[in-house]
């Protein structure tokens, strides 16, 4: 069974890492979360669940502070990793390779054995520090994709909107999902 690791950042947006834990429920995959302490806060702020049920929706859930997790290792195979979203502060440590926790220790561990790493990065305005480590962690293999919403898919609500965000970036791991709305094909 292919393995995907998702990764909670604190930026505002937590929701969006949460709708691909429920989008990937389906699949064959098997998916391995990780969140860090602020994304934990941020869940109070932004949703009406709780840690405890969002960790539920991941087939194996990784203390952000176990750098010994499976996660942490290149030998352990995985289709790569999905950071939705992903704060600046996590897109810093990621571009420079000095991480702090497992999160950003498994998105390294993904750059460096050339695997999928996607960062759904949430802020605005950015400065030129913010779009320096974008381009430093594209030349580095990594895909930017912040959570632009497809007005051609006509969303009816918030929700359709971030799920049709997730289901682009899901779709840069060749996992085609019928939420996804293609531009004339749908």
């Amino acid at each position: 069974m292919d393995r995907l690791i998702i990764g909670i950042s604190g930026a505002s947006g937590v929701q969006y890492g949460v709708r691909a834990l429920e989008l990937l429920q389906p699949l064959p995959i098997e998916t391995h979360l990780v969140m860090s302490k602020s994304a934990e806060l941020t869940v109070h702020h932004e949703l009406d669940r709780s840690v405890e049920d969002i960790r539920a929706l991941a087939n194996e859930w990784h203390p952000v502070r176990n750098v010994g997790a499976s996660i942490a290792s290149g030998s352990f195979k995985t289709l790569g990793m999905l950071v939705a979203p992903c704060s600046i502060r996590t897109l810093g440590e990621i571009t420079s390779g000095v991480t702090s926790s497992l999160l950003t220790r498994a998105a390294d561990v993904v750059l460096k054995e050339r695997r999928r790493l996607v960062l759904m990065v949430r802020e605005t305005p950015l400065h030129l520090g913010h779009l320096r480590n974008m381009v430093a962690v594209t030349e580095m293999g990594a895909i930017v994709a912040p959570p632009v919403p497809a007005f051609y898919a006509k969303p009816e609500s918030l929700e359709a909107a971030v799920t049709q965000s997730v289901a682009r970036v899901l779709d840069l791991f060749d996992l085609a999902l019928p939420e996804t709305h293609r531009w004339t094909e749908s």
